[in-house]
């Protein structure tokens, strides 16, 4: 079984791996056929095996069906409408149960929505994590961003154009308007934009006007928070004593919680008596 990436918008991003894998596959999966057709014609390939749908609606009893040709010895190639599968994308309960089964996978790596915006994004790239699509409830958004809001690795995120606006207001609800982010518009394609800014100057950029495309949002990462100072841990000790615990022993315990010096933290306490 082979996951392939498929363009994400220049068809000349295609891999010569790709093209000759929709020739010899037995079983090709894909998430939208009518995509598929595109995609082969403009690649001028042929599709040489079966061709069956598989998308977030059928996977769950199509997989089984995929799995059975698979053990019968045919060769599956699985492609989504642009990308790696499985990432945002349907495949993942496919390689799930074929590792299940002690099924061999493998993958045909192409272009990549995620990695294109976050090398596009002017943003720290040495440490990031991918969040996919934020909840559309606003309540579960909100839990979701109070959970990142501390997140120090740049963060990349996918949204509808027509709910872009609301992301970025809610982002900057929950990192501050100051936070540096950049919008990736149409990658690849013929009027890719990548605008970078702080999220406040998004969000004005977004309700200036209709947001059309694929869209990918990066997000730069917390700051570190200012060391710590012996001086900021004096209420606690304090507090430790007052519950009985002696002095030493009460600096003891927080200056290892709050790593900082023991010496440091007693003088500390004792200067503020």
């Amino acid at each position: 079984m082979v996951l392939a990436g498929t363009p994400i918008g220049n068809m000349g991003d295609a891999t010569e791996r790709l093209v000759g894998l929709l020739a010899s596959a037995d079983v090709v999966a894909a998430e939208d056929t009518r995509r598929l057709h595109r995609l082969v014609q403009a690649l001028e390939v042929t599709v040489g095996g079966k061709i069956v749908s598989y998308h977030e609606h059928n996977e769950a009893t199509r997989t089984a069906e995929l799995l059975e040709d698979v053990r019968s010895g045919a060769t599956l190639l699985m492609v989504t409408d642009a990308g790696m599968p499985s990432v945002s994308d349907p495949g993942y309960r496919l390689v799930e149960a074929a590792v299940a089964e002690g099924i061999a996978v493998t993958a045909a790596p192409g272009p990549s929505a995620v990695l294109t915006a976050l090398a596009l994004s002017g943003l720290p790239t040495d440490r990031f994590c991918f969040e996919g699509f934020l909840p559309r409830k606003a309540g579960e958004r909100s839990t979701r961003l109070a959970e990142l809001a501390a997140e120090r690795r740049t963060m990349v995120f996918f949204e509808a154009p027509h709910r872009l606006e609301a992301m970025l207001r809610s982002l900057r609800s929950a990192f501050g308007g100051d936070r540096p982010a950049a919008v990736a518009r149409e990658l690849t394609k013929v009027h890719e934009q990548v605008l970078r800014g702080s999220l406040l100057e998004l969000l004005e950029w977004a309700q200036d006007g209709e947001v059309r495309g694929e869209i990918a949002v990066v997000v730069g990462g917390a700051p570190a928070a200012p060391p710590s100072r012996p001086e900021d841990h004096v209420a606690a000790v304090h507090e430790l004593v007052g519950n009985g615990l002696r002095l030493k022993e009460a600096v003891a315990a927080v200056a290892e919680d709050a790593r900082v010096s023991k010496r440091e933290l007693y003088a500390a306490v004792i200067a503020s008596r």
